[in-house]
């Protein structure tokens, strides 16, 4: 008799594995679970093909998706929706405790996960607004802490400028001078797509170890005040050169990565 006791624990166990992957390209997964999808992509040509797949969709819609700028009042009709779904008061029992209960919207009937999620998201809308371009120094470095998660700080491994740049073309509308400064002690590490300031963006990884810094490059628009700060632990710099944006960021102390920026200006 054939044992097919494994196949539905097989079929079970790759569906877990395809959640995991996709929330470990989002970067939602802890550090414990990013290392079990890394042992599973080695050992597994499967996984590996899907999370080259997802990888190239992400980059996809990164690139090409159009961005969403909600309306003034969104955040309104949001907390509209939350009031109309508020837990009533609900008679309880035993302790003497009230018990509360969240009715249930007619279109989520027999789903009360699509509930729960939905009216989540709703809340992560209002408590979590996406940052504006006036926040930008947020953003970039908001950008820079989620490719630090596994999996995410890039997307074409190379030490050779000659090969980092040429992945660029085709990709993006511009070509990022990409430069090699090993000589002097910052080795490139390759490079990633990314997406800031409503649109696709060149990041260019160096490391000083054992740190790692961000270059994003993007062509310029109005002229920009050089200048520098820190977020979240986060040093940054930014300036204009050669009609392109450069912002460079890293956990590095200010005065050193200010001597990368000057290396990299003239180098």
């Amino acid at each position: 008799m054939t044992d097919t006791s494994n196949g539905p624990m097989q079929s079970h166990n790759d569906q877990e594995m395809a959640f995991l992957i996709q929330a470990e390209i989002d970067g939602e997964l802890s550090p414990a679970d990013a290392a079990r999808v890394a042992a599973h992509v080695a050992a597994s040509e499967s996984g590996a093909a899907l999370r080259a797949e997802l990888l190239a969709v992400s980059g996809r819609i990164r690139r090409e998706a159009p961005r969403f700028t909600p309306p003034d009042d969104f955040a309104d009709r949001v907390r509209a929706r939350l009031d109309a779904a508020t837990p009533a008061l609900a008679s309880g029992t035993g302790h003497g405790r009230a018990r509360f209960r969240l009715p249930r919207p007619s279109w989520a009937v027999g789903s009360s996960f699509g509930a729960g999620f939905a009216i989540a998201a709703m809340l992560l809308l209002i408590v979590m607004p996406p940052r504006s371009r006036e926040d930008l120094p947020g953003s970039v470095v908001a950008d820079h802490v989620r490719a630090l998660q596994p999996g995410h700080l890039l997307d074409v491994i190379s030490s050779d400028h000659h090969t980092v740049r040429p992945w660029f073309d085709g990709r993006l509308d511009f070509a990022p001078p990409v430069k090699d400064l090993k000589e002097i002690g910052y080795p490139l590490r390759g490079g990633r797509l990314d997406y800031l300031v409503g649109r696709p963006v060149a990041a260019l990884v160096y490391a000083a170890c054992p740190h790692l810094i961000d270059l994003y490059v993007w062509p310029a628009g109005a002229p920009s005040i050089e200048s520098s700060g820190q977020r979240s632990g986060y040093n940054y710099v930014r300036w204009q050169q050669d009609g392109m944006q450069f912002w460079a960021v890293s956990d590095l102390a200010r005065d050193e990565l200010a001597t990368f920026v000057r290396h990299w200006r003239t180098g």
